[in-house]
């Protein structure tokens, strides 16, 4: 399967990169802002955000290595630990990102209706686009791991390009100012040739100040965002022996978050010079402002796609990448024998995949408020990214698979390995404060699933 269908180091590296780069890019810089409160915090917090992710990335690349399987994010936690903290784990991620798909699409819906119509849409509407985007890439996925990792590669490669010409406003000349009117602010464009201010007949007013006396504790509130940012690269190492060698899964995950580091950086660099950072706490999109200085009238339309084209290219790779934690979990036997079927041909795991795009088709008809009920899966994910980065010291301790470990830095992972397990055990602490009510959720769930496993798996296995 390796020669058929190998991931290579190009398309490894997109993977990484658009499992971490989604639509936030374009809205969340607003919302961390008037987190932060300063420029010095915001600047920070994504830096502090980004080491923190190359060092995870550093860890998960020599996991990828140790233990280069297809669902390595469940056979860490059963290899590690017990296949029943990996079958409890892996089995609310894989409900909370078939949710998460699900809310993703319905909200692409909105944008396509922006897009082709220029107003929002029905229900009806976001469920039918909703649905049709996850049944396109389905097929895509059934043709095999090549087709949808080429697939991939395109759609990242328009959206790196786009968020690139974003990047270049800065040395354009291009700026904003804001203008109030009663109780909002406008933005107003302005150029090296001329500044026009449109005045409604109001003088520009005050930009609200936050409080940033209490440095600390903004700086914690801004990395749970931040770091949240940064994730899910970690679902890289499920395509664990389908990558062409432990090189590429080393190379393809810390590139891939090299690239990440670059882009959210000059990105968020971007933003503050061009659009001015108290007046970017009170933006709303603020990627769509840019797309306007560069389109004209056609920005918002340029920005509707930039979204659109996000959402698919997170549905295509969380459908790349879910069945194979299924996969896994079945040669485990805890899920049915199936899920390690693989088409003849292409060998594209299609029960899994059938099942996983039935359910987040189904969910679609939840609406967006299944991202309220979900809301636990920030705590879930910051035991999850935690505990399986982990288990690099008890491979290492293990001796497992140290011939296929290379790099200059391989001295250095445990270190940073234990960086990123007590960073992220940090912010699962402010997880805990800011939302106590969804990390009790969390931590009852994973009661309630570790019963169910010991009941129908564990005693009929001893």
């Amino acid at each position: 399967m390796k020669q058929k269908q190998g991931i290579n180091f190009f398309s490894l590296t997109m993977i990484v990169v658009s499992l971490v780069i989604g639509m936030g890019i374009f809205k969340t810089p607003a919302t961390i802002a008037a987190k932060s409160g300063t420029p010095l915090i915001f600047f920070s917090a994504w830096f502090i955000g980004g080491v923190i992710a190359l060092f995870g990335a550093l860890t998960y690349a020599e996991i990828g290595q140790r233990l280069p399987v297809i669902g390595g994010y469940y056979k860490v936690f059963a290899h590690c630990y017990h296949p029943g903290v990996g079958f409890t784990i892996n089995v609310l991620i894989l409900i909370s990102n078939a949710a998460s798909l699900a809310v993703v699409a319905l909200i692409g819906a909105d944008y396509v209706s922006d897009l082709l119509f220029g107003q929002p849409s029905g229900t009806l509407f976001n469920i039918i686009v909703a649905s049709a985007s996850v049944g396109l890439f389905y097929i895509v996925n059934l043709l095999g791991l090549k087709t949808s990792s080429r697939t991939q590669n395109v759609l990242m490669i328009v959206k790196i390009s786009l968020i690139l010409l974003l990047i270049s406003a800065v040395f354009s000349g291009i700026k904003f100012i804001f203008i109030q009117v009663g109780t909002s602010f406008f933005p107003v464009l302005t150029s090296f040739q001329a500044v026009h201010i449109a005045t409604h007949g109001v003088n520009a007013g005050e930009i609200r100040v936050y409080d940033g006396s209490n440095g600390g504790l903004l700086l914690l509130v801004s990395l749970v965002a931040v770091f949240f940012t940064y994730g899910g690269y970690q679902q890289t190492i499920n395509f664990g022996s389908e990558v062409k060698s432990a090189k590429t899964m080393q190379r393809g995950i810390v590139v891939g978050i090299l690239v990440v580091l670059f882009l959210y950086l000059a990105i968020n660099y971007t933003y503050i010079k061009v659009i001015g950072f108290d007046q970017m706490k009170n933006a709303n999109a603020i990627g769509s402002l840019l797309f306007e200085a560069w389109f004209g009238k056609f920005g918002a339309k340029v920005f509707d796609f930039a979204m659109v084209l996000s959402v698919l290219a997170y549905v295509n790779v969380i459908l790349m990448s879910n069945p194979r934690v299924m996969f896994a979990m079945s040669e485990d036997k805890v899920l049915p024998a199936i899920f390690q079927k693989k088409h003849p041909k292409t060998d594209a795991l299609v029960p899994g995949l059938t099942v996983f795009a039935i359910t987040t088709i189904l969910v679609t008809f939840f609406g967006k408020g299944v991202d309220d009920v979900l809301s636990f899966s920030i705590f879930l994910d910051c035991m999850g990214m935690s505990t399986s980065a982990a288990t690099l010291l008890i491979l290492r301790r293990k001796k497992q698979g140290d011939a296929t470990v290379t790099g200059a830095l391989k001295r250095w992972t445990p270190i940073f390995c234990v960086v990123f397990v007590l960073s992220y055990a940090l912010v699962a602490c402010a997880v805990v404060i800011d939302k106590p009510y969804s990390a009790l959720t969390a931590v009852i769930l994973l009661c309630i699933v570790l019963v169910l496993y010991r009941i129908f798996y564990y005693k009929s296995s001893t």
